[in-house]
């Protein structure tokens, strides 16, 4: 059987990134850029008011005794002042307007002698205070958010809602970005039911479907959900042959990789393709296969429940993250102590487990027992312990690696 390693790099060398698309910037959210943004100009693009008050000279202010300056002007935001603001001059300014010509500074309208800030208020003929100002106070100046020619969003970055705000401010009316992934999926196998089906003697409900569903829509790709393939191998043939014509980029199917009397997913794969392995040293998840169909990437997850979720997460996850430009592959891991002693078979073994944190020590607990079967047990957990391949025993209190679910 190969290693969890030797396994992934296997997988992640046969895919490759999706072709690129520009899209409107409002489609933009969590898609992942296929270039630099560099910007073409400085931000902010002028001088302008952090606050709400008057743009002075600061050399005009003293401490020691009563400023008292006469305000010559009005400058709200959005307007372009043609005024140059002489010895002894104020103008009145609200948060993000242009400073005006000889302006190096802003007093907040709090700190003057009354509000003359009142919506719908003229400006004063002057303005009184006893502070000392200095140049730059309350001023946001020009290109101090920003260089031209700045590279401020790489390429292989998730866009967040935040960086779609910088993106407008940029005026980037059109992103260019990976095409999501198209992901078909199905499940196999005769005892499998719809969810609104009653039960019968010997079957189950399709679970498989909607969580690995509902992952792929996490993760931001086109799912096509093909339904249930019974256990023959003209079902699979035609369901996998669908995906071929809708183009995916990934057949994913549950359940039908192992080697009993009814799975016929490895010889419809081997008929129309190859199959590359399929059997991985984990538990949970050991018949995990890869290979192709039609010259399509295909992953076969085992049935269990669990076992096809840690599938997911180990395998499938990475895969999409490659196909969708991702610079970085890696889950989010974190060390925690085992609160108390773990048995393991000796095959590399995700665990489910609670964390609580104590004394700044993040502490995990086992949810119930570790039967592949166990979906509750997945439920109840935030966490997949790792415990390497080769290790039966993990005493209490030491550390190991975990996945953050």
């Amino acid at each position: 059987m190969l290693s969890v390693h030797e396994a992934r790099e296997r997988i992640l060398s046969h895919f490759q990134t999706t072709a690129t698309e520009k899209i409107p910037l409002i489609a933009c959210a969590n898609r992942v850029l296929a270039i630099d943004i560099i910007s073409d100009s400085d931000f902010p693009l002028f001088d302008n008011s952090s606050m709400d008050g008057f743009a002075i000279r600061a050399e005009d202010s003293n401490s020691a005794s009563l400023t008292t300056l006469q305000v010559v002007a009005d400058i709200p935001a959005g307007s372009s002042p043609k005024l140059i603001l002489k010895q002894g001059q104020a103008a009145r300014i609200t948060t993000g307007a242009q400073m005006p010509h000889g302006a190096d500074a802003v007093i907040p309208v709090e700190d003057v002698n009354a509000n003359h800030h009142v919506v719908g208020s003229k400006i004063p003929e002057s303005i009184s205070f006893t502070k000392k100002i200095n140049a730059g106070d309350s001023v946001r100046p020009k290109g101090s958010d920003i260089h031209v020619g700045e590279i401020v969003l790489q390429k292989g970055r998730i866009l967040k809602p935040q960086d779609l705000g910088l993106l407008a401010t940029l005026g980037i009316a059109e992103v260019e970005v990976y095409q999501k992934p198209k992901v078909a999926l199905l499940s196999s196998g005769d005892e499998l039911l719809e969810v609104n089906a009653p039960l019968e003697d010997g079957k189950i409900r399709d679970s498989n479907s909607y969580t690995l569903a509902s992952l792929l829509e996490n993760a931001n790709v086109e799912v096509i959900r093909l339904g249930v393939a019974k256990d023959s191998k003209e079902a699979v043939t035609k369901l996998f042959d669908q995906a071929v014509e809708q183009k995916v980029n990934l057949i994913l199917s549950s359940a039908g990789v192992s080697v009993g009397a009814y799975d016929f997913i490895k010889e419809v794969i081997e008929s129309n393709g190859k199959m590359d392995f399929w059997k991985v040293n984990m538990r949970p998840g050991k018949p995990l296969a890869f290979g192709e169909y039609k010259g399509i990437n295909f992953i076969g997850l085992p049935g269990n429940p669990v076992s096809a979720f840690v599938g997911f997460e180990v395998f499938v996850r990475p895969a999409l993250g490659k196909m969708k430009g991702f610079m970085e592959q890696n889950q989010l891991k974190v060390k925690v102590r085992s609160e108390k002693e773990i048995e393991s078979d000796g095959r590399e073994s995700y665990l489910r487990a609670k964390i609580r944190e104590e004394d700044g020590v993040k502490i995990a607990t086992l949810t119930g027992h570790q039967g592949s079967g166990n979906l509750l047990s997945l439920v109840q957990a935030d966490a997949l312990l790792i415990i390497p391949a080769g290790v039966k025993c993990v005493p209490a209190g030491q550390e190991v690696d975990a996945i953050l679910l």
